[in-house]
C-alpha cells in the first residue's frame, strides 16, 4: 500500500505546530522570570508575537516545494535515500550510495514544456514519487502536490509549469543567487530548458548539452511542425484555428532554440571546465550567454 504525503505533511504541520507552542511557552517564561527579577513588571509584557518566535511553523507551498527541490538533487545524486545528508558535492563519485534513485547518468535534465523528451524532468519527479510513495496513492499524490503548487490544469501540468517557470526563481533564492543547479535556457518561449549539477560538471557539459538535448529538440520541433502542417490542411475551420495556433508558437520555439544551438555551439567548442575554488558567481559567468539570468 503507498504512502499518502498529505498524510505525512499532517504529522510534520503538528510536530511543527507542537515545537513551535512549547519554544514560544518557553520564551515567555524566561521573559516572566526576566521582568520579575527587574520589577519591570509596568514597563514590558512578556508575551511574545509569533513572528519572533524562532521556529517556524509547517507551510504547505513551501514544504511541497522543498520535496521538488530534494528529488531534483537526489536525481543529480547530491543526495540518495540509501545515505544520510549530502551523497556527492564534488571529490570521487561513489555509485554504491545509491540503490532507490539512479541519478541521471550525464547530469542534464531537460524541462520541456511538452513531453519531447524521454528523460524531461516533469516525467522523471513524477518517477520519484511513484518510487517513494508507491503505485497506488500517485495519483492522488501527484494532485496534493500540483495543488500545493497553486497550478492549472491537470497535476501533471501543474508540476511541469512550476519546474518550467517558478523552480530555478526559487532555487536562486534559497541559496542566495549562488545557485548550484544551473539553467541553461534559450528564453521566454521556453524552447530549451535543461538543468546541470555544478559539482558534476566537465569540460564537455555544454557539448553534451548541444549535441544530446538541444539537437534532439530542434528535430522534435521540426517533426511536430510538418505533422501540423498536414493536419491544418484536412482541418474542419474551428479545428483549424487551434492547430495554426499551436504551429505558431513552435514556430516561434524553433526559431529561438536555432538561435540559442549558435551560442551553445560556441562554447561547446571552447570545451570550458570550472574551478569550483572559484566560487559560483566567477563560474557562472563563463557561461551568461547560455544560462539563465540570475535575478
Amino acid at each position: 500500500m503507498g504512502t499518502l504525503i498529505s498524510d505525512k505533511y499532517a504529522a510534520w504541520e503538528q510536530e511543527c505546530t507542537q515545537r513551535f507552542n512549547k519554544l514560544k511557552a518557553n520564551e515567555e517564561e524566561l521573559n516572566r522570570i526576566f521582568i520579575d527579577i527587574y520589577g519591570l513588571q509596568d514597563e514590558l509584557s512578556p508575551q511574545v508575537e509569533d513572528k519572533d518566535v524562532t521556529v517556524r511553523r509547517a507551510d504547505l507551498s513551501r514544504e511541497i516545494r522543498s520535496l521538488i527541490s530534494y528529488a531534483v538533487g537526489c536525481l543529480f545524486g547530491r543526495y540518495s535515500l540509501d545515505v544520510k545528508g549530502l551523497a556527492y558535492a564534488g571529490g570521487e563519485w561513489d555509485p554504491s550510495k545509491y540503490k532507490t534513485i539512479i541519478p541521471d547518468d550525464d547530469n542534464v535534465l531537460p524541462i520541456c514544456d511538452d513531453d519531447y523528451l524521454e528523460d524531461d524532468l516533469t516525467g522523471r519527479i513524477v518517477e520519484f514519487i511513484r518510487i517513494v510513495y508507491g503505485d497506488d496513492t500517485l495519483e492522488e499524490n501527484l494532485k496534493f502536490i500540483a495543488s500545493a503548487l497553486g497550478g492549472k490544469g491537470t497535476p501533471r501540468e501543474a508540476i511541469r509549469n512550476y519546474l518550467l517557470t517558478g523552480f530555478y526563481a526559487d532555487h536562486c533564492k534559497i541559496y542566495q543567487k549562488r545557485p548550484i543547479y544551473w539553467l541553461f535556457s534559450s528564453g521566454k518561449k521556453h524552447a530549451f530548458k535543461a538543468l546541470v549539477y555544478m559539482h558534476r560538471w566537465e569540460r564537455t557539459t555544454v557539448a553534451t548539452v548541444r549535441t544530446g538535448y538541444v539537437h534532439e529538440l530542434q528535430e522534435r520541433y521540426r517533426t511536430q511542425l510538418s505533422m501540423l502542417a498536414e493536419q491544418i490542411e484536412k482541418a474542419d475551420p474551428s479545428e483549424r484555428v487551434k492547430l495554426k495556433k499551436r504551429q505558431e508558437k513552435l514556430t516561434a520555439q524553433l526559431d529561438e532554440i536555432n538561435a540559442y544551438e549558435e551560442k551553445v555551439h560556441h562554447l561547446a567548442d571552447q570545451m570550458i571546465d570550472i574551478d569550483l575554488d572559484d566560487g559560483v558567481k566567477v563560474n557562472y559567468a563563463k557561461f551568461a550567454d547560455i544560462l539563465e539570468k540570475i535575478k
